[in-house]
């Protein structure tokens, strides 16, 4: 069997990238994707190592986003587009901690999703 060479991995270089966050009560969940949708990086408050409740809190978010920001100023990311969902306290803490890394933010989007007329109600409880 005749050994292959492997061909090594080029950085890839990317001018702007899309944020993608999820904050509910309980954590946040940070992803960085290209315009086409593929994720460049992605950070968690679980995975920084903040535990229970810690994981919702506004700081946890903040530091999510510092986190990440340090891994995207090496692809060479200038320019987010922020798409926020969700009713958790950490949506405000990473759009300003995105905005003190030095990152021109040119859109904020909410896309929580809203029940038109949602689910059937339960029926009558008959006692």
């Amino acid at each position: 069997m005749t050994y292959k060479k492997k061909t090594k991995k080029s950085k890839r270089q990317v001018d702007a990238a899309i944020v993608h966050v999820k904050s509910s009560f309980n954590n946040t969940v940070v992803s960085v994707t290209t315009v086409d949708g593929d994720v460049l990086f992605r950070g968690t408050g679980g995975a920084l190592g903040f535990k229970g409740s810690r994981k919702g809190t506004p700081f946890a978010a903040g530091q999510i986003a510092s986190n990440l920001s340090k891994d995207m100023k090496t692809v060479g990311i200038k320019a987010l587009e922020i798409n926020m969902q969700g009713p958790g306290s950490g949506r405000d803490s990473v759009v300003r901690a995105f905005q003190g890394a030095g990152f021109n933010i040119t859109m904020l989007r909410d896309v929580t999703p809203l029940p038109h007329n949602g689910c059937r109600p339960a029926k009558k409880r008959r006692v």
